[in-house]
């Protein structure tokens, strides 16, 4: 057995001197701005170089150093940068690597706020983004345009749970000279790992799985030490967006049960969906891991399992029977994200005026529901009782 990469290992042990705090076995908040250095020399040196040390926290802090070893070594990558939010995580790594005048090729309907970071901020330095379905690498190669710099994947993403063949987009971006970079927050490193797939920058949403209790931001970026020095050398340290040591602290805690968390969500999350795929109401539903889903092939190849998000399409007459579905659950609370203790509905149709509802619109009909940790009984129970008290 490899130990540098058995999951008990990182999660437990990884990076972790214990023998340098007092044998604790949690490890301390360096909860400090700034560090002393002893010589002149030295300071020349981090004033140089400050990946190489620690100088200020803004930079490098020894609580963010201990989850940045972990959370590379989950996906398999050579160094990680971590920081407030997955939004802050991108905008980064996007602004490393493009120029004005560049193109980016992007999946479409991206996270909203990818989208207006491409559509509101990068157009005014006359970046262009494409935005293409994904699921064929032909739409990339269509795409590609002399100034195309950069690749922006979700597989999956989080409603439609589109994918995109990882290994195939990846070998065209390199034999492009473009970089690519994936949100794999749906997958997390235990199900999916693009960077041995051939990806250059995989990005997560820390705030989710990671964390796991709804109580703390983070985002991360893992890849090659050289692109992460580069991005922590200007957009990093100048953006001023690093993670705080607390909430560094509190995600290195959420890692301790990463693994078990994932593994009962999995497991429940598949009793709900035969639930739901059963249920008279629910017109159909989708999953990257169920044989209904259109890509199943493609994610059962590149996808070890899928976590605990379902979306699924209701019969409903008006939105009005969607807001009584919602509001007659009694444990399944309604909020965004997802990735923590509690389950959490999510309907489409919450941004939309009664007057604008079209039952033929399925998209409508869509909701999103987060499988938490509680038993599947006690969830299924939840929503049996709303559908009887709501149609």
């Amino acid at each position: 057995m490899d130990t540098e990469k058995d999951i008990s290992y990182i999660l437990n042990e990884l990076g972790e001197g214990r023998a340098d705090y007092f044998n604790a076995v949690s490890p301390p908040i360096m909860q400090t701005s700034n560090f002393r250095v002893n010589t002149v020399k030295e300071l020349k040196r981090l004033f140089a170089d400050e990946y190489s040390g620690y100088l200020y926290s803004r930079g490098q802090n020894p609580t963010v150093d201990i989850l940045r070893k972990k959370l590379a070594a989950l996906d398999e990558a050579e160094d990680c940068l971590v920081f407030n939010s997955g939004a802050a995580a991108i905008f980064a790594a996007v602004l490393a690597n493009v120029n004005a005048g560049d193109h980016i090729i992007s999946v479409k309907n991206p996270y909203g706020w990818v989208k207006r970071m491409f559509d509101l901020i990068f157009s005014r330095f006359n970046v262009e983004t494409t935005y293409i379905d994904g699921t064929e690498i032909g739409q990339f190669e269509n795409a590609r345009r002399s100034n195309s710099r950069f690749i922006y994947l979700e597989s999956p993403n989080s409603w439609y749970f589109a994918i995109q063949d990882i290994e195939q987009v990846a070998a065209f971006a390199k034999k492009n000279r473009l970089i690519s970079l994936i949100d794999n927050t749906y997958c997390t490193p235990l199900y999916q790992k693009p960077i041995p797939m051939g990806i250059d920058i995989s990005m997560q949403t820390a705030t989710k799985y990671i964390g796991g209790h709804s109580d703390t931001l983070g985002g991360v970026l893992t890849g090659s030490r050289e692109m992460m020095k580069k991005i922590f050398e200007c957009e990093y340290l100048a953006v001023g967006s690093g993670i705080q040591p607390f909430n560094a602290w509190l995600l290195i805690r959420g890692l301790r049960t990463f693994e078990a968390r994932l593994e009962r969500i999995t497991a429940t999350t598949r009793e709900v969906l035969r639930y739901l795929k059963k249920h008279p109401r629910v017109e159909s539903v989708l999953f990257p891991l169920d044989e209904s889903f259109p890509q199943f092939r493609l994610a059962s190849k590149q996808m070890k399992n899928a976590g605990g998000l379902i979306s699924f399409f209701i019969k409903a007459d008006s939105r009005q029977d969607i807001v009584h579905f919602c509001e007659n659950l009694k444990h399944i609370m309604m909020a965004v994200s997802w990735g923590g203790h509690e389950s959490l509905i999510l309907p489409r149709c919450a941004s939309l005026d009664d007057s604008d509802f079209d039952a033929m619109n399925a998209e409508h009909r869509m909701l999103r529901i987060y499988v938490g940790l509680e038993s599947a009984e006690y969830l299924i129970q939840d929503l049996d009782q709303s559908f009887r008290s709501s149609f």
